[in-house]
């Protein structure tokens, strides 16, 4: 029996790691004054390598073309999104671009997502650019989420069209020290090493998309590695097997991560 994606769900597909923002709790800021040893290096993905990466996507998957970046700074979004033809297409941005870049996206994705943050001094400037997006859109795609990250005011984004998602603030250095604890599913299994895949700009292959400068997560390369290989490999099946046997502490990035793949509200 060939390999398949068995269980996969959802691929954060990293376009681009630079960003136009400097959110107070981004763990990419942190990592840059305090850690320089491991400071990440911003750039772009090679667009053969998203045309690589097009071929080997499975239809009917989530891609969401995000992952540490703001995705619409990469030079080639709109080119990049239209390879995805058979999958459901999403983004999570901090809309700074989300006008001068409305032609690549509308009717070019399924979603867009706004990243709403507590005390964001940018979050009036923000307010009025997803208004005038949505003048622009009218009643074409993308649908509408406003995923707001710890004690935001949402009054004023019931007031637009769209989702409303509240979601719990963590330590700027990866997914834990949640102001309160995450849920955990009643397996016991995190779903997101279950049912996730990250790649980053380089091609390097995640079991998740958590925080990790360290690159603990990592289980392939996608420039050297099939990607239905990757998503079968030895690495992932082990980490698994100890999630299954609650020894998560043996995988290198769960061992100090909060998460268990079920996103919890405010």
């Amino acid at each position: 029996m060939s390999a398949s994606f068995n269980g996969l769900y959802c691929i954060h597909l990293e376009l681009t790691s630079r960003c136009n923002k400097n959110c107070w709790m981004c763990g990419r800021r942190k990592i840059d004054g305090e850690y320089p040893e491991i400071a990440m290096h911003y750039g772009d993905m090679d667009f053969e390598l998203v045309r690589k990466i097009a071929k080997q996507v499975p239809a009917g998957i989530v891609v969401q073309f995000h992952n540490n970046g703001e995705p619409l700074l990469y030079p080639r979004f709109g080119e990049a999104v239209r390879l995805f033809k058979n999958q459901v297409k999403c983004v999570d941005t901090n809309a700074k671009l989300i006008v001068e870049k409305a032609e690549e996206i509308i009717d070019n994705l399924d979603t867009t997502t706004i990243s709403v943050i507590e005390n964001d001094p940018d979050g009036d400037e923000q307010y009025e650019l997803v208004k005038k997006f949505l003048e622009i859109k009218g009643k074409r795609k993308p649908h509408m989420i406003y995923r707001c990250l710890g004690n935001v005011n949402v009054e004023r984004w019931k007031k637009i069209d769209g989702i409303i998602a509240t979601r719990l603030l963590h330590n700027p250095l990866g997914s834990f020290k949640y102001e309160k604890r995450p849920t955990v599913p009643e397996i016991g299994i995190c779903l997101e090493i279950l049912n996730h895949m990250a790649i980053n700009r380089l091609g390097e292959v995640s079991i998740c998309v958590r925080f990790d400068p360290k690159r603990l997560g990592v289980i392939g390369d996608i420039n050297t590695t099939a990607l239905v290989d990757i998503w079968n490999g030895s690495k992932r099946k082990e980490w698994i097997k100890y999630h299954i046997e609650g020894k998560r502490d043996k995988v290198p990035l769960c061992s100090y991560c909060d998460f268990w793949g079920v996103p919890t509200g405010m």
